[in-house]
């Protein structure tokens, strides 16, 4: 290397450092806004899985006591961050619906939630009983 290049590189050297620096906010914004997208996703498949819970075990209970087993059910794999502010409809006779309703949490479940809310629906065929 001659004397002119290992100079250039003594004034380098601390460059690299500097460049990460002034992307370690952009890296770190990058990470929330992926594991918020996570969060969202992941209510969506609550939401879903927590209506068809809630259908199938109203189809099965009788016309008075469907909206308490209906509700039961639909609550009963939410995980707690997300079951507080759940709320579970069911109605309808022949066909059976359920309708979940979940708040999406910011960054930690549990912490604070988005002002929207995602919606699960889900209908099935009422038993017939003999």
């Amino acid at each position: 290397m001659t004397a002119r290049g290992t100079e250039r590189a003594e004034r380098d050297r601390g460059q690299v450092s500097i460049e990460f620096l002034g992307m370690t906010p952009l890296i770190v914004v990058t990470l929330v806004l992926l594991w918020q997208c996570v969060l969202v996703g992941y209510t969506f498949t609550l939401a879903g899985n927590a209506a068809d819970e809630a259908v199938r075990q109203g189809t099965a209970a009788p016309p008075g006591a469907r909206q308490g087993a209906c509700e039961q059910a639909g609550l009963r794999h939410l995980p707690g961050a997300w079951r507080g502010a759940a709320t579970v409809r069911c109605g309808g006779t022949g066909y059976v619906t359920a309708d979940v309703s979940l708040k999406v949490p910011v960054l930690f479940p549990g912490a604070f939630a988005f002002p929207f809310t995602v919606h699960g629906h889900a209908g099935a065929v009422e038993e017939a009983t003999h």
